[in-house]
C-alpha cells in the first residue's frame, strides 16, 4: 500500500476543470464510469481526452447536460442496472459522491462489483480529521436504494454544500477510507492530494462476468463518442 502525498498544480479553466480535477482524469485507465456525475464535468473531460466513459446520475435534468456537453450518460441509479457490471476498468466518485447515501460501505462494496479485473476506483474524500457530519442531498430523482449515489456540487463547495437536499450523506475523511475499503474487499494503493482537496485510489474487482448488460449499451466496449445504441434521451431511473 503507498501513500502518496503529492501537491498538484492548479491547472487552468480547461474543459471546465475545478482545481484538482486534472490528477483524477490523469490516473483514469480505460473505460471509465463517472458515478453520481452531475453536468458532466469530469465525464466530458474524460471524453475529450479519448477516454471511453459514461456518467450516471439519478437526475434526468444533470445527465441531459452531460449529453448536451457531448459525453455519455444514463439516469440510473449506481445500485441498479449498470452496463458493463464486473468490467470498468475505472469507477470515479467525486465531488462529495462516495457519501451519498449515507452508507459508503455498501457503496464501496458496490463499486467493488462493477470493476474488472485489476480495475481501480478513485474516490474524493475530506481532509484527515474532517467533521464526519450527516446531511442531506438533492436530488429531483429518487433512487431506490439505500446508499444511491447521485449528484454532488462541485469542488469548490463546502462538504455540506457539495450534496443537495433529498438524499442522506455522510462525509468521508482520508483517515477513514482505509478500512472502508477493506470491508469492501479493496485495497488502498495511493493517497494523495491536489489543490487543497484529497482523494484515494482502491484496487479491487475480480474475474466474474458481466450480467447486467442492457440490451441496447453493452457496458465498457460501447463507450466510445458517437458509438449506436445508446439512448438520446435519459431513460427512467
Amino acid at each position: 500500500m503507498a501513500h502518496d502525498f503529492e501537491a498538484v498544480a492548479a491547472v487552468g479553466p480547461v474543459s471546465g476543470y475545478e482545481p484538482g480535477d486534472a490528477s483524477l482524469v490523469e490516473r483514469c485507465q480505460g473505460p471509465t464510469l463517472d458515478v453520481g456525475a452531475g453536468p458532466g464535468r469530469l465525464t466530458v473531460a474524460l471524453a475529450e481526452r479519448g477516454i471511453p466513459a459514461l456518467g450516471i446520475d439519478v437526475t434526468p435534468d444533470a445527465v441531459r447536460q452531460t449529453r448536451s456537453a457531448g459525453a455519455l450518460a444514463l439516469t440510473r441509479d449506481v445500485f441498479g442496472r449498470i452496463p458493463g457490471a464486473g468490467r470498468w476498468r475505472t469507477v470515479l466518485l467525486a465531488d462529495g459522491a462516495i457519501g451519498i447515501g449515507g452508507d459508503p460501505a455498501a457503496l464501496l462494496r458496490r463499486i467493488s462489483d462493477l470493476l474488472g479485473p485489476q480495475g481501480r476506483a478513485l474516490v474524493e474524500v475530506q481532509p484527515p480529521g474532517a467533521d464526519g457530519s450527516a446531511g442531506s442531498s438533492s436530488s429531483s430523482g429518487s433512487p431506490s436504494s439505500p446508499g444511491s449515489a447521485g449528484s454532488a456540487g462541485s469542488a469548490g463547495d463546502s462538504a455540506g454544500e457539495q450534496a443537495r437536499d433529498g438524499l442522506p450523506w455522510v462525509a468521508v475523511d482520508a483517515d477513514q477510507i482505509e478500512d472502508l475499503a477493506r470491508g469492501a474487499g479493496m485495497e488502498l494503493r495511493e493517497l494523495w492530494t491536489a489543490s487543497g482537496r484529497w482523494f484515494a485510489a482502491l484496487d479491487g474487482g475480480g474475474v466474474r462476468a458481466s450480467t447486467e448488460d442492457d440490451p441496447v449499451t453493452k457496458g465498457p466496449d460501447r463507450c466510445a463518442a458517437g458509438a449506436p445504441g445508446w439512448p438520446a434521451t435519459p431513460e427512467p431511473g
